[in-house]
């Protein structure tokens, strides 16, 4: 290498010892310091690691190329190719091996003086070594030399292909005739044997990349190609070959060896070495001449050969792991992903190569990354209350109690989710009085196809007619004057899903005063009584809650503030309030004051108060707002509460596609596509539910569930799905075909579940007539027959002759539940013999082996329920 820039070679017996090549050859061992000092002499390299030389050679000048002997004794063996064609082995350092010392300063010379360019050591047969040289028109340009030849000669090679120099003053220390000569009239750049046989050398001639087997040295295989420098296999997987020409990688596949399977494009400048990874499967570097930078190649794919229509996956990355050009670099023969540089003025630095960082959320809320090898899992410590408020967390905990699933009291889904968000509160109860009033409307006008509650109250009172304008007075003074409230079938109607009236003739406000009495909300209640014009029944909520436990006492102050109401527009206790309610805490005492102190037809101090529920401010809408107000108001309100994602508004959009926005809304501002879902669903079948957007949180909620593992309630989601949405419900994948014709003998096509590995089951129908059926209703061949009362498959069991005897525990057909299973198919998957689930189950209780003559099947216990004791037994 006089003359060019250094290299590097690992030891490949000391993981801590590397050569550097130039001129002469120089002997490194790498340290781990910290951040210590270094020793005196040390070379740092990184902030961890120092280099200290241990020995120079300067004994072999003009050397083109080293190889570095692969096994442990002899130590420090290295053959050295120089320009004259030449191979010397010397060593590093003092070696008292007396195999070393024999074969010190051995060398072995070609016919012909030309230059060397490559050397190779056999991994198996260690005492081969492998030349490549430049082109001569009348020798060979590989040479395959055995370094112990003269003392042990190969027993298959005669002794006349030894031939010593005459006239050498140390004859016995040069060879001139190799064991094999391969590859005439060309030059060879490049040489690497191959892992998978010891007789195989693939070496990079002028034109081709050859492989030559040398149990037939008359034979070879090669293809034309320029990328012919730099042979080497991937340690990880041998039949991988890489190599370069200019600027361009090749990577072969010697399984389909007609043309490279990946080419690698680099930069202009000429590649000068390409290495693989040893401690990395498919991690290639790369570097070009006069360059910083190492490129790297992560091939994802499995190693299999690849056809000209898939290509493997290349993730590439550029590391620098110094300022500097770098000369050459060498993997760490050990160490994961690391490597050590040499720059031309031989500056040296260790560098390890991170890898890609994988991160990954659980189903569970747990955070995982993958780095190399190592798997790591987050350990952070978070507080009880940040994790029950993620959104996940809530799901899945609503998820094991059944959140969504209670269809006929629909309000208890609201308490199933924790009972503490007033979003949802309102929005199960919504969903609860659509529900409750929909069979009474079951006649009424749709509207979008969906039932007029369900439409929400904005579609309501748009279709509102026949309002009645009244003067009401109060209740509980005569003094006062009287107030306009409006009513009509559509209001009345609104009112009863804001849950403030039930189903009647009359409205009758006073159940949900006692119910929110009883649940001490004292303020909403009084100020529902006030709206409903009942100043006296106000107060004595107020006084109630007052003198209720842990009441408050300040009500009295404002029942008694209440009980001086006047209509006077000048008088003091008017200004007094007006002026004084904006101090109140809550809401609702604020609102009472805002109504008594308002003008006719101009509440907007209760109606823009957001602190109140919406649809109590809705319900009063409803009572005080003109048909040309009502509807606008009720617009405006849904339109924030469609912006705001707030649930709320469900009361107004209903369950159409302003609902399905206003879902949008909420789903993307907390991710809750388990309550999207069952709200979506609730509503009677529609397009809504085809909507893609409700199909999509469906989906999602359906994989979060198999994500959690929650098998059993994926599928209770879809069966309740399918009542709901019979469009969503599956056809029939499984069913019992018959042996002659190979059509369904269901009339149904119902596919029926079957009980692990031993028997399945199948019923013909639930009804007593179709029970009767026989034979195949496509071919009328008669079907088997049962394996105990041998009459064809079919028959009812309480048509069985003995079939009352059959079980004398249990009377399976006195139970009408259980009467339809009994009439059930039932068969082993290991044997076929089967019959009535019914008899079987009887047979199976006494005895262990299948019913049928000559049949040795145990077929229960390869059931995995065949063992199982029963509960009451225990």
């Amino acid at each position: 290498m006089s003359g060019s820039k250094p290299d590097i070679l690992w030891s490949p017996h000391h993981v801590d010892r590397y050569v550097i090549c130039d001129s002469e050859l120089s002997l490194y061992r790498i340290e781990s310091v910290g951040n210590s000092e270094a020793k005196a002499g040390a070379l740092r390299l990184s902030e961890e690691t120092t280099a200290t030389l241990l020995a120079i050679n300067s004994d072999t000048p003009y050397m083109k190329c080293v190889a570095w002997y692969p096994k442990h004794e002899p130590e420090c063996l290295l053959a050295v190719g120089q320009a004259n064609g030449r191979i010397v082995l010397t060593s590093l350092g003092q070696s008292h091996n007396s195999k070393c010392k024999d074969l010190m300063g051995k060398e072995f010379v070609p016919k012909h003086a030309r230059q060397c360019n490559t050397l190779a050591w056999n991994p198996v047969d260690s005492n081969w070594l492998a030349a490549g040289l430049d082109k001569h028109r009348a020798d060979f340009s590989v040479l395959i030399w055995d370094i112990s030849s003269k003392f042990t000669p190969d027993a298959s090679v005669t002794t006349d292909k030894i031939r010593l120099s005459a006239g050498d003053t140390d004859a016995g220390l040069v060879v001139t005739k190799p064991l094999y000569e391969l590859g005439q009239n060309d030059a060879c750049l490049s040489l690497c044997w191959l892992p998978r046989d010891q007789k195989l050398l693939l070496a990079g001639m002028h034109r081709n990349l050859a492989i030559f087997d040398l149990r037939n040295t008359s034979q070879k295989m090669f293809v034309n190609t320029k990328a012919i420098q730099g042979v080497t296999v991937d340690p990880h997987f041998h039949d991988r070959v890489a190599s370069f020409f200019e600027g361009q990688v090749a990577i072969w596949d010697l399984r389909k060896f007609e043309k490279p399977v990946l080419t690698l494009t680099e930069q202009p400048k000429p590649l000068t070495k390409v290495a693989w990874c040893p401690t990395r499967t498919g991690l290639l570097a790369t570097l070009t001449r006069d360059s910083n930078i190492i490129r790297l190649y992560d091939m994802q794919h499995t190693p299999t050969p690849i056809g000209d229509e898939t290509e493997p996956t290349i993730i590439e990355r550029n590391v620098q792991p110094c300022e500097n050009h770098i000369a050459s670099f060498a993997w760490h023969p050990s160490s994961q992903n690391r490597m050590v540089v040499v720059t031309p003025n031989r500056s040296m630095t260790d560098f390890t190569v991170f890898e890609r960082i994988s991160l990954a959320w659980s189903s569970t809320g747990s955070l995982m990354w993958a780095c190399g090898r190592h798997l790591y899992e987050c350990t952070e410590e978070r507080n009880a209350s940040s994790v029950e408020k993620d959104i996940s967390t809530k799901m899945r905990q609503r998820a094991q109690s059944r959140y969504g699933h209670d269809t006929e009291q629909v309000w208890r889904n609201y308490l199933l989710a924790g009972g503490d968000d007033p979003q949802l509160k309102s929005l199960w109860y919504t969903l609860y009085f659509m529900k409750r009033y929909t069979e009474d409307l079951e006649q009424k006008p749709l509207v979008n196809k969906l039932p007029l509650v369900y439409s929400g109250i904005k579609n309501i009172v748009k279709s509102s007619s026949g309002t009645v304008e009244s003067w009401c007075c109060w209740n509980g003074s005569d003094r006062q004057a009287d107030v306009i409230r409006y009513h009509s079938d559509e209001r009345c109607l609104a009112l009863q899903l804001c849950g403030w009236i039930k189903r009647g003739p009359e409205i009758d406000v006073e159940p949900f005063l006692q119910s929110l009495e009883a649940e001490r909300e004292w303020e909403r209640a009084a100020a529902v009584a006030l709206f409903n014009l009942d100043i006296r029944r106000s107060i004595q909520i107020l006084n109630k809650g007052a003198s209720a436990e842990k009441g408050d006492l300040n009500l009295n102050v404002v029942a008694m503030a209440l009980s001086g109401y006047t209509d006077e527009k000048n008088s003091l206790w008017r200004e007094m309030c007006s002026s004084l309610r904006l101090q109140l805490n809550n809401p609702h005492l604020c609102v009472m004051f805002a109504f008594l102190t308002s003008e006719p037809g101009s509440y907007d101090g209760v109606l823009y108060e957001s602190s109140m529920a919406v649809r109590d401010r809705v319900a009063f809408a409803c009572m005080f707002l003109s048909d040309s107000q009502l509807p606008r108001y009720i617009e405006k309100l849904a339109s924030e509460m469609k912006e705001a994602g707030n649930l709320e508004g469900i009361l107004l959009t209903g369950l159409t596609k302003d609902g399905v926005d206003l879902m949008e809304s909420y789903v993307d501002r907390t991710g809750d596509v388990q309550t999207a879902s069952f709200c979506m669903l609730k509503g009677s079948p529609g397009e809504v539910v085809k909507d893609s957007r409700v199909q999509c949180w469906i989906e999602n909620y359906r994989n979060l569930l198999d994500a959690w593992r929650f098998w059993h309630k994926r599928a209770e989601f879809d069966i309740h799905r399918s009542k709901l949405d019979p469009s969503s419900k599956p056809l029939a994948q499984v069913f019992v075909s018959c042996n002659f014709c190979g059509k369904s003998i269901s009339y149904s096509c119902s596919a029926m579940p079957h009980q692990g590995r031993g028997f399945s089951q199948y019923g013909v129908s639930g009804s007593p007539t179709k029970s009767k059926v026989t034979s195949c209703p496509g071919c009328r061949k008669p079907l088997p027959r049962c394996a105990l009362c041998l009459m064809n498959m079919g028959t009812p069991v309480s048509s069985c002759p003995g079939a009352g005897k059959s079980d004398e525990k249990v009377d399976l057909s006195k139970d009408k539940k259980l009467a339809q299973l009994n009439n059930w198919f039932t068969w082993c998957h290991n044997c076929r013999h089967g019959g009535h689930t019914g008899h079987m189950l009887s047979w199976f209780r006494d005895h262990t082996e299948c019913p049928v003559s000559a049949c040795t099947c145990k077929c229960m216990q390869l059931d995995t329920t065949g063992n199982l004791v029963p509960l009451d037994t225990v």
